[in-house]
């Protein structure tokens, strides 16, 4: 019975400290009540104060929870001290760092992209709906959240990006301006009129409409000696998009096709020259008694 007699006892000196407690306990949920309040006033008032802004959805909603938090974090430390008068700010803010130090240990690469998703949402180079490539991923930004990006290939699968992968690895933003460079290999034969291939690759270039003209040059160099033709490099300007740039080779590769074949210039196949140091001795065939004919050379 003794062990009952202790737990009794130590219920009773619960509820007695409950009981003097409780005016202290009322006032603290008072309080609580308050900063309930007060939270869904100062969300009211970031939500009108970030509305006519140009910032993104999602830093808005961010700046909107940090507010939220720091009301709540105020209300709570008034609501523990209001409860256990022992309490200070300055202890509480003490074991606050504490704890912070001991939770960021273990939510070490939690912690790493949400840091990482403030630093891109203030970024204005990434947008929604650019197209990007970084480490092998490749496609539309869909969503910008604090812990991760939605990335939308052109496959139209979606792909789940951890923030701190586009913080620390290079990202090639495809769409930053909405011209791109688009560049082709064009070879005509060796015997033709270089002058004159160019200029009819230029001119089939230009008369294609998804290429973008004015101050953006079409360029066409002669690049290489290949293999069985002279190779020139083609480059021009066309819209930003891979369904842009997709359309746009789609155009050029068949009108300076045509081009050529209506200037008689000749897009070679690959073929090779065979030189023998003697001279080869060829057979014509055989008449009906199986004898060859004289050999030749």
């Amino acid at each position: 019975m003794e062990p009952v007699k202790i737990l009794i006892a130590h219920l009773t000196d619960i509820v007695r400290a409950s009981i003097v407690l409780l005016p202290q306990i009322v006032v603290a949920l008072f309080v609580i009540f308050i900063t309930w309040l007060l939270a869904r006033l100062a969300r009211g008032v970031m939500n009108r104060a970030l509305k006519g802004t140009r910032l993104r959805p999602s830093l808005k909603e961010l700046l909107t929870l940090l507010l939220s938090i720091l009301v709540w974090v105020a209300g709570g430390m008034v609501a523990a001290v209001i409860v256990f008068p022992g309490l200070t700010p300055a202890s509480m803010l003490a074991g606050l760092g504490i704890g912070s130090v001991a939770i960021g240990f273990a939510f070490k690469d939690i912690f790493e992209n949400f840091l990482a998703g403030i630093i891109i949402l203030f970024r204005r180079e990434m947008r929604i709906g650019d197209h990007i490539e970084c480490e092998g991923i490749e496609g539309q930004v869909d969503r910008i959240a604090i812990r991760e990006s939605h990335i939308r290939q052109t496959d139209g699968q979606l792909v789940i990006v951890p923030n701190a992968i586009l913080f620390k690895n290079p990202v090639t933003v495809r769409t930053d301006r909405d011209v791109r460079r688009v560049t082709i290999i064009c070879g005509v034969a060796y015997d033709e009129d270089l002058d004159a291939a160019r200029q009819v690759i230029a001119d089939a270039v230009a008369a294609c409409s998804t290429v973008r003209q004015g101050d953006l040059p079409i360029q066409v160099f002669a690049q290489e000696f290949a293999d069985s033709s002279i190779n020139f490099e083609v480059t021009w300007w066309t819209g930003a998009t891979p369904v842009e740039v997709r359309k746009s080779k789609d155009e050029v590769v068949s009108g300076v096709k045509r081009g050529l074949d209506d200037a008689g210039i000749e897009i070679p196949f690959p073929y090779r020259t065979l030189t023998f140091k003697e001279p080869l001795k060829l057979r014509h065939g055989s008449d009906d008694t199986g004898r060859d004919e004289t050999p030749e050379s």
